[in-house]
Order: structure tokens, then sequence, then C-alpha cells
């Protein structure tokens, strides 16, 4: 039987297939990036300080790209909360294992909403960023970090027993609350002075909806509209201009247009918008 033809394949086994495949890209990147460090390590003809610095820097340039390789496609993934969570749990355990601070984890309810990529890596990036700011100011010895999901949102709480002086308007705050910002959700930090901190995120799991269905807004063109189609289909750049047979740098112009009349910050978020 031929196979079907790349329009005619539903949208979400694109999707898992092109999940599937950055998997395993990433997988790989991570065994050369591993191997690497143990050859390094292990080099008879490298002292142990250049040996060590050598596989810093092996590390270092894994982890930029990495990240940047999964930045680029967290949009699309949605993450089960207790998932979510548990890589937090796992991000922090070299702190729980070797530092002094006493961490406590109340996982969310298993059956809770999944949670956009974008999301989950940004609350993530929010918890982290909270106890460092905990860990930093020298007094806390306990942290309590909960995760719960109303439907609508991502609610976050972290708690210390530190000197209770944190603000919202603090330094340590400062990258947390734009983080918060650009995600349209809410942060209050409230402060009790002997008896430590609390930090309470909202992050909505929904981009805001627009006045008007994206396809019945004057001033899209008919290329615009084709281009939104697609996009909510889940078709990269590259599959667009196939589809459409025009350039991959036509279809990042029209994409770029399209964000900036939608008002949207992502093309996940033209395709939510969409669909």
């Amino acid at each position: 039987m031929a196979a079907a033809p790349p329009d005619l394949v539903p949208a979400s086994r694109r999707s898992a297939a092109d999940l599937a495949r950055l998997g395993e890209e990433i997988s790989d990147r991570h065994s050369v990036t591993l191997e690497s460090m143990l050859a390094i390590l292990r080099s008879p003809q490298l002292s142990d300080q250049a040996a060590r610095s050598l596989a810093i820097d092996v590390a270092a340039a894994g982890l930029v790209e990495l990240r940047t390789q999964t930045d680029e496609h967290r949009d699309a993934i949605l993450e089960p909360v207790v998932g979510a969570f548990e890589r937090l749990r796992s991000d922090l355990r070299p702190l729980v294992r070797f530092g002094e601070l006493d961490v406590q984890f109340v996982e969310p309810p298993s059956s809770g909403r999944a949670l956009p990529g974008e999301v989950a890596h940004a609350a993530r990036a929010m918890v982290r960023s909270a106890v460092l700011a905990f860990v930093d100011a020298g007094e806390a010895r306990r942290v309590r970090i909960q995760w719960d999901c109303d439907g609508l949102n991502l609610l976050v709480r972290i708690r210390d027993d530190g000197r209770g002086d944190l603000t919202v308007q603090d330094d340590a705050m400062r990258p947390i609350g734009q983080r918060v910002a650009a995600l349209d959700g809410t942060v209050v930090v409230s402060s009790t002075p002997g008896w430590g901190s609390e930090v309470q995120i909202t992050l909505p799991l929904d981009p805001p909806a627009p006045d008007e269905p994206l396809q019945d807004q004057e001033g899209l063109s008919p290329r615009e509209r084709e281009v939104l189609r697609l996009l909510a289909e889940g078709r990269r750049n590259k599959e667009i201009a196939e589809a459409l047979g025009v350039s991959v740098n036509t279809i990042k112009f029209h994409v770029s247009k399209l964000l900036r009349k939608t008002g949207a910050r992502t093309r996940a978020e033209i395709a939510a918008i969409a669909r």
C-alpha cells in the first residue's frame, strides 16, 4: 500500500513523528557529549586539572546546544503536569543531595491538565530561581514547593523559613517577574519577618483569546490565511513552503507578519488561537 502524501497525513501523526525524531536527535547528541566527557576524564595524556577544564567546556557547550534545540521545539510539546513536576524535582536533586537545604515537594494531582511546553519550562526556571534566591539569602533551612492546576492555570507556591524580608522588587525576583509577565501571569510575594517568605505564581495555560477569530480578522491577505491554516495543522515552515510552492524565507516573512498582526508571541500561540 502506497504511503499517503504529506498533505494527507494527519497533523497528529506528523507531530508524533516530529517529536520522536527530536527525541532521538537529543538522545544522540547527549550520548556523544557524555562519551566525550568520559574519554577526556579517562585520558592518560591529560593532567587532572586539564581534564576537568576540558570536560567542563564540553559539558557547557553540550548544554547550550541542547537548550537551544529544545527551546525551538518546546512550544509544540505538551507535558503531563506530574511529569513536568518530576523534571523539576530532578533539576533540584543535586541541591537537595549535597546542600544543607531541606526541600519538600508537594506533587500536583495526576489528573491535572497537561502543560504547554513553554509554561512547564518557564515554571521550572522560576522555581529554580526562587530556591536559589532563598539559598543566597543564607537564612533558609527548609523550602516547600507546591504545584497545582485549576484547569485554566498552573498554580505554583514556594515557601521558605528564612528571614521573611523578600519582596517582589528584590533583584532576585526581577527575572521571575519578567518571565511571569511574558506569559500573562501574576506573581505575589508575601513575607513575615522572622517566619519566612512565600512566592505565589499563577500561569495561564492558554494564550489570551483574540477579540475575533483569526480567520475573520480584516487585514489578513489570502496568502497569510493559507499560512495560518497550515500553522494550525502543526506544519513546520519547510512543510508550509513545500505545500504552497514558495521558499522557507517567504514563509518566515508571512509568520512574522502574522505575529505582528495578531499580537501573538510565538507561532505556537498563533496555531492554538487559530484552532
